[in-house]
This record gives C-alpha cells, structure tokens and sequence, in this order.
C-alpha cells in the first residue's frame, strides 16, 4: 500500500493587484502559436501583507498555443506605500476555458472569473530592506480578466 501523502502546503493571503492592461500586440504566428503581448499600465496593490502601486511599464508576454491555451509570463514591478521600495514581479501561469468564453474575453467582455482558469506562479525580487523576505516567497495568482484590466489575489505559499 502507497505511504499517505502529507497534507498540502498551506495558502496564506498577500494581496490584491489590479492591473491596468493596455491593448494587446500581435506578434502573428510563431513556430508554437501567436505569439503576443499586453503593455501593463500602472494600478493598485492592497492586502494583509502588500500595499502599494503597479509601475506602469511591465509587459505581459503571451503565446496563444493551437490547443487555445493562453501561457502567460508577466514582468512588472510594484512599489511599496509604506516606504516607496521596488519590488521585482515575475509571474507565469495559463489561461483556458471553454471556447464561449475564452472568445468573451477576446471581445473584451469579462465572464465570471469560476468560468475560466487563470493561474499563475509568482515569484519576487528585490533590494529593499523592508522587502528583503519576499526574496524567498513563492505565491499562487487566482485571475480575472476584465476589460481594461486584469485582477490577482495573490497566496504566499506555505
């Protein structure tokens, strides 16, 4: 008989980002899919653990696979309220539901986020002494995706 796993890591909030999103650019047809991308603007972080602003200037990389999965690898940069420090984001993840509303999002409208996956593995970096434990923290993103901008609670993983 298999030895029981332990039981799974636990998921403490951080944060809540809204991110502005900018309109999307067309790459066309790569060798793995379309390749793409979405200029991020700036926008606001709030939770138990972050608060601060989305520095406007991150890119949100994409590569739209045959199979309609979105793989995303957004780069971007918070700056903390408490003492202005820079905090280095680099978060990869997918995106997919069912055709119906990954074509939704497309036109731009915004399905309930239960109706699609939009996950994302974050990790942090930076200098700032404040933030120096972040250096060691993985997290989780739940996302949505609305119109104009894109939503993540973000899990300290345990």
């Amino acid at each position: 008989m298999p030895e029981p796993l332990p039981p799974p890591p636990a998921l403490t909030p951080m944060t809540r980002i809204h991110c502005e999103v900018l309109p999307l650019v067309s790459l066309g047809e790569a060798p793995g899919g379309e390749r793409r991308y979405v200029p991020l603007g700036g926008g606001r972080v709030q939770g138990p653990e972050l608060n601060g602003r989305v520095v406007e200037g991150g890119v949100d990389w994409q590569l739209r696979r045959s199979d309609g999965v979105l793989e995303i690898a957004a780069h971007y940069v918070l700056r903390a309220d408490a003492d202005g420090g820079l905090i280095e984001v680099r978060s990869e993840g997918l995106r997919h539901g069912p055709p119906e509303v990954m074509a939704a999002l497309a036109r731009g409208e915004s399905p309930p986020r239960e109706r699609y996956f939009f996950r994302t593995l974050m990790r942090f970096q930076t200098g700032a002494p404040a933030w120096l434990h972040l250096n060691k923290v993985m997290a989780i993103a739940c996302g949505e995706r609305r119109a104009r901008e894109v939503v993540l609670d973000v899990y300290r993983l345990g």
